[in-house]
């Protein structure tokens, strides 16, 4: 991942309903949800959701898969590891020893 990815992702991010729809989507995994189910769920608009979908979409937060009149949208796992491990490739990195935090070698391998 580069930076300029990156950049655009956590851009997707910052608002509250985006965070909201990402948290739903990852709870349910490869089944993901139409959009009106994100609405009802979420009680947002359908209009104000669709905005914040296209964005999320774009950045590559989430897919869309089209059924039959609907679109099913779910969280690209993929795409949010690859976040984390741009954020964390250099941990520890300048540290003489390398890290010793169990959380950045979980990251790192």
């Amino acid at each position: 991942m580069d930076t300029k990815t990156a950049v655009q992702m956590f851009d997707s991010l910052a608002s509250e309903v985006r965070l909201d729809v990402i948290k739903l989507l990852v709870k349910f995994g490869e089944d993901g949800l139409v959009a009106g189910d994100i609405a009802s769920t979420l009680q947002i608009p359908s209009t104000n959701l669709s905005f914040h979908l296209k964005a999320l979409t774009h950045a590559g937060l989430i897919t869309a898969t089209q059924e039959g009149r609907y679109q099913r949208y779910r969280a690209n796992l993929t795409e949010m590891m690859g976040l984390v491990n741009f954020l964390m490739a250099e941990c520890c990195a300048q540290q003489q020893d390398g890290c010793s935090t169990v959380e950045c070698n979980l990251i790192s391998k």
